[in-house]
């Protein structure tokens, strides 16, 4: 099979720190691997994954391919999924193989954020949502800061958690909210 990220290289059979079967490109160094391997493996030997070594190893340098990638099995192009809310790296996913393109440095990657145990996870619909969701509940706090200012908007966020588990917060939105609240006194 020919590299998808290079397309000069060739995917030779290799494991991926010796823990997992993977193909890994002779000249880009990314890797090709199969979720069943993946979840084999980590089914048994998820107690042998080094974390530590992960924070140290990781080059600042890494890239994520924004291309496109085709799958090197189906020649179909892959999915992208984000692996966390607040990294927009992304892992390529061919859903037909059940195969992901690993990036040089994307395990590394994986390993620091500590997402290497659940890679299969990050391939569900599920994960997606929550960053998605996650992603937005950010721009609106950037919007919500910027409408507000940084001071305004702490003050605003703390009421709303009062106002929220107080017994009469029916009664106080409506007090706030009237345009003359003491117009029933009259």
């Amino acid at each position: 099979m020919k590299c998808t990220s290079c397309n000069s290289g060739d995917l030779v059979p290799s494991f991926l720190e010796g823990l997992f079967r993977a193909h890994t490109c002779s000249n880009c160094g990314g890797h090709w691997i199969l979720i069943e391997d993946y979840v084999t493996w980590s089914e048994y030997n998820k107690e042998s994954l080094n974390l530590d070594q992960a924070k140290s190893s990781l080059d600042k340098s890494l890239e994520d391919s924004k291309k496109a990638l085709l799958c090197p099995v189906t020649v179909i192009i892959m999915q992208k999924f984000r692996i966390a809310h607040k990294n927009d790296h992304r892992l390529d996913y061919s859903p037909r193989v059940g195969g992901v393109w690993l990036d040089p440095g994307e395990w590394e990657l994986l390993k620091q954020e500590g997402l290497a145990t659940c890679l299969n996870a990050i391939l569900t619909e599920k994960w997606q949502k929550d960053i998605r969701e996650a992603s937005a509940k950010d721009t609106f706090v950037e919007i919500y800061k910027e409408k507000f200012g940084d001071e305004d908007y702490a003050k605003v966020k703390a009421f709303r958690e009062w106002l929220e588990k107080h017994p009469n917060k029916a009664d106080i939105r409506a007090y706030l909210l009237a345009k003359d609240p003491y117009s029933a006194l009259k």
